[in-house]
């Protein structure tokens, strides 16, 4: 088993380097949100020791480690598995997340090493990485609460008119979040907090021109193609749950 790595070694830019953590990194994302309840069956305690790999092609998959020692690659967090059962879902998937980070670094440096980055190019591989919020930060949702924070501090009350941020109104949720608002006062706040919204299965930044659903549940954001919500689809849901949500309750009505 190669975790996908054979094919990286044509990575041989800061942005070719770059292109492989993104990748990566969205297949880990995905395992640990929108995929959470097969990648959480998959995760056997019965079975050997089970490690989580992020593909380039924002392809995940749950499998034995390389036999090979030492490894092509570094390896990521062998056992990940064992300790499913032994202790709260949300504190496993933390966990797994923060290994995860760690393993998407080491991968990175690792090309960077092979591929005799000086101390420039290292140093803008890792501002290109650090722009993009940890794998930790998006299943435990820290960057939101940190968005929210922010957004209090700026004004202790918020207009009902202004909610777009939270979007209970499920009519408001299928906006396209145009940075234009008709009143003008308005729009330079919504702005900002639109800016810094985050998908909560890819992580990425909200782009005005996307289609974007909240979740009534857990009240993240996330793009429609990454929930495989259509504009149209969503004007017939009264109360929209995300994938994760939606496995949480499957499994407690079990």
């Amino acid at each position: 088993m190669d975790g996908g790595e054979g094919e990286q070694y044509n990575s041989r830019t800061v942005e070719e380097v770059f292109g492989d953590f993104k990748g990566r990194r969205a297949a880990l994302i995905k395992a640990l949100t929108t995929d959470v309840e097969e990648f959480y069956q998959q995760c056997d305690p019965e079975k050997e020791n089970l490690c989580l790999y992020g593909l380039p092609n924002e392809q995940w998959e749950v499998n034995l480690p390389a036999e090979e020692v030492p490894p092509e690659l570094p390896e990521p967090a062998l056992g990940i598995n064992f300790a499913r059962d032994g202790m709260q879902e949300k504190d496993w998937l933390s966990l797994v997340a923060v290994h995860s980070d760690s393993w998407l670094l080491s991968v990175a440096f690792y090309f960077g090493a092979r591929f005799g980055f000086e101390k420039a190019s290292r140093k803008r591989l890792f501002n290109m990485i650090n722009d993009l919020p940890t794998i930790y930060e998006v299943v435990t949702g820290a960057v939101k609460k940190q968005q929210k924070e922010k957004s209090s501090s700026h004004s202790g009350k918020k207009s009902k008119s202004n909610s777009k941020a939270r979007a209970p109104d499920y009519q408001e949720k299928l906006t396209k979040m145009q940075p234009k608002d008709e009143e003008e006062g308005l729009d330079e706040q919504d702005e900002d907090e639109h800016g810094e919204t985050l998908c909560g299965a890819c992580g990425e930044n909200y782009a005005a021109d996307e289609f974007w659903i909240c979740c009534d549940i857990c009240e993240k954001w996330f793009h429609g193609k990454c929930v495989k919500i259509t504009p149209a689809r969503a004007e017939h849901i009264k109360q929209y749950k995300c994938p994760s949500c939606s496995n949480k309750r499957a499994r407690v009505d079990l």
